[in-house]
């Protein structure tokens, strides 16, 4: 007897039990889709007929926005990028947000990519629901490279802090000054002062000068 009515007991409590609801997570509730006295299962979604659930919970720590972004451009937005957000209710506030992820998956019928964008920082005047635009920020353009052209080490010469290289040009000895750059192995990249395609001297007699006359062996 006093076991059976343990398993009573035990029973009864499970019936306690299974009257709390508990939400997944915390956060604030803006939508009540049952009325007290409405009978409701795990079977079904909602209270009486409903199917979107017996209410509605949101977040407000985790706000974030879902864009549908055409697929010929989604080539542009990269997870971290930059983006501007402009709610409808406060058209003239910029909000700093960024990307989170995209989805990788497709919509075939709208052809569109999903993308979760991110606030920066949240705002109480930030409510789910509320309409938005976003704009992307494009990407610091990347500094050009320094063009120039490649001379060995040996090529470079120096006087009084200037540097020159000495050109075979028409049979003739000629004295240019460069500007060199960096060094690259046993090459120097010169930045002004040649182009590419000019013959240099590398190993010259030390009285070599400008309107020398030189025969070049290839």
């Amino acid at each position: 007897d006093i076991d059976v009515a343990a398993r009573q007991v035990d029973v009864i409590r499970q019936q306690v039990e299974d009257t709390i609801i508990r939400a997944p997570f915390a956060g604030v509730e803006v939508a009540k889709n049952a009325q007290p006295g409405e009978m409701i299962s795990p079977n079904s979604a909602g209270g009486g007929f409903t199917r979107t659930g017996i209410g509605t919970i949101v977040d407000m720590s985790s706000l974030e926005i879902e864009i549908d972004v055409n697929e010929a451009y989604i080539n542009r937005v990269t997870p971290g990028q930059a983006v501007v957000a402009t709610l409808d209710a406060y058209p003239d506030w910029q909000i700093p947000c960024h990307v989170i992820a995209i989805i990788p998956t497709a919509d075939r019928q709208r052809a569109t990519v999903e993308v979760r964008v991110g606030f920066d920082q949240l705002d109480e005047r930030i409510l789910p629901d509320m309409g938005v635009k976003v704009g992307f920020q494009e990407s610091a353009p990347s500094q050009p490279a320094i063009g120039g052209t490649l001379v060995p080490a040996a090529a470079l010469r120096g006087e009084e802090g200037r540097s020159y290289v000495l050109l075979v040009n028409g049979g003739e000895v000629e004295r240019r000054a460069v500007t060199s750059g960096s060094r690259r192995g046993d090459d120097v990249l010169v930045v002004a002062g040649l182009v590419g395609g000019e013959s240099v001297i590398i190993d010259g007699p030390a009285d070599l000068a400008d309107g020398s006359r030189v025969k070049e062996i290839n």
